[in-house]
């Protein structure tokens, strides 16, 4: 599937250095599959050892269905999980706009068809401001033009350039990005180059 552009609105998640522990904690690492990490995505930040909700923009009702999360430096540092990025697809978030990410965090996140862009950080700490302010600005990034436009409520239109690698902006703009479905498009070339492999054949001639 290509993945040319996202919209939705916006979702401001203020500090740098968030790393996955605080995105997943450690123990929602055992589950069999990813389908329900998105309810536990920021857990320890968004609720009490009780239960009770604390004040989080993931629990805020305005910022419900928001699927464009615009964060600050080195976010999804520290464990290379991949269940951080796969929390946050499960709770609704399609793509990333940060100033910086960690490496790993940002290869699985793009294994996921889950693009993350950076962006210079005035742009985006105005850009939080204004998530703030008004959370129903609709946002649209075009990974094409690699930027991220919106239009204010008195009709002015603002764009952030955006910055993803060659190869990202390739996989995804063409639809390479998820590896097991260009395999399985390829099996009958897979199946043949296989047969002339003979470690794979029991070394018969």
């Amino acid at each position: 599937m290509k993945i040319d552009t996202i919209e939705g609105r916006g979702i401001p998640l203020r500090g740098d250095e968030i790393d996955t522990d605080r995105i997943i904690p450690a123990r929602f690492l055992l589950c069999v599959t990813f389908d329900d990490l998105g309810k536990d995505v920021f857990r320890d930040e968004r609720f009490t050892p009780q239960g009770e909700m604390k004040s989080h923009p993931f629990n805020e009702g305005r910022y419900q269905g928001a699927s464009i999360l615009v964060v600050n430096r080195n976010f999804g540092c520290g464990s290379s999980r991949e269940h951080a990025p796969q929390a946050l697809y499960r709770w609704g978030i399609r793509a990333l706009v940060g100033v910086s990410f960690a490496d790993i965090f940002a290869g699985n996140c793009a294994a996921i068809g889950l693009p993350a862009v950076t962006a210079e950080a005035p742009a985006v700490e105005a850009l939080q401001g204004l998530l703030e302010q008004d959370p129903s600005i609709p946002l649209t990034l075009d990974l094409q033009t690699t930027n991220l436009r919106f239009t204010l409520k008195g009709g002015e239109v603002q764009r952030i350039p955006v910055t993803l690698s060659a190869a990202q902006k390739q996989r995804f703009t063409s639809g390479t990005w998820d590896s097991m479905a260009t395999l399985l498009d390829n099996l009958s070339a897979i199946e043949a180059r296989a047969k002339k492999i003979p470690y794979i054949q029991g070394f018969i001639p």
